[in-house]
């Protein structure tokens, strides 16, 4: 299926592919990106033709984070509809976490903040040797919000800190050993190994399938609606602070925001 800022398309054995398509952006999250990538969740979810799904980004990187022209947008918005466009993303990121179905990040060039997000809601992400990783919000001003549930439940709370704090950006082998993905490979290694992982959900039932992921969701710390409309909140809140304002400025004038010091 083609849509404006993702394609989709299914093989002949079952397998989706979902390539989010902003490669002049490194896939930078716009509203209408996420708005497509939960109705692709959806969609692919409830067919049963699909035996799993690969998400991968064009371009040079796999998703580079939120859109930052979509988030300034936010700083003139009231707050209705800075909570809305909050749960936008909150919504997307639920929908493909419990989608029936295995999800599989493929993971190259860089995956920052909103980019984490997406490989954290996916049961297992294989990573290229050159990818980067970061959840670089903070450096803006802003937080993790919306992405922090999927993060912790895929790293844990002490992994997740000095990242949530920092803001640093890591190198594939520490995001390996932080958990959040399962392989690295060379990058011209990338498609063999998600071919390779994809082979083993063909002999599993795939109603089982859909069961044992839902299992494995309930076993972990829960992901209720008050966790993500509170997650959700502080996104709003953040989008309403000075620094929030100055950060993304900033990073769109190309200068370091008035809090930077060198380092």
């Amino acid at each position: 299926m083609m849509a404006d800022t993702i394609r989709s398309e299914i093989d002949e054995r079952g397998v989706a592919r979902v390539m989010l398509a902003r490669p002049e952006k490194h896939n930078a999250m716009s509203a209408q990106m996420i708005d497509e990538l939960a109705e692709a969740a959806l969609r692919l979810g409830s067919d049963n033709a699909v035996r799993a799904v690969i998400l991968a980004g064009e371009g040079a990187s796999f998703c580079a984070g939120g859109d930052l022209n979509w988030m300034r947008a936010q700083f003139d918005a009231d707050r209705a509809g800075r909570v809305a466009e909050a749960r936008r993303l909150a919504l997307m990121l639920k929908a493909l976490n419990e989608m029936p179905k295995p999800l599989i990040g493929r993971v190259h060039g860089n995956a920052f903040g909103g980019g984490v997000g997406l490989l954290s809601v996916c049961d297992l992400a294989i990573g290229a040797a050159t990818a980067r990783f970061g959840l670089t919000e903070v450096c803006l001003g802003l937080i993790p919000a919306t992405i922090s549930p999927y993060v912790v439940a895929r790293i844990g709370e002490g992994r997740a800190r000095p990242l949530f704090l920092s803001g640093k950006v890591i190198d594939a082998w520490q995001a390996h050993a932080a958990g959040f993905i399962s392989r690295v490979v060379p990058a011209e290694e990338l498609d063999e190994a998600i071919e390779s992982e994809i082979r083993h959900f063909f002999s599993a039932a795939p109603g089982a399938v859909a069961r044992a992921k839902r299992l494995a969701r309930s076993l972990g710390a829960p992901i209720t609606e008050e966790v993500v409309e509170s997650a959700v909140q502080q996104l709003a809140d953040t989008w309403e602070t000075a620094e929030a304002k100055e950060g993304v400025a900033a990073f769109l004038e190309h200068r370091k925001p008035e809090w930077a010091q060198p380092g």
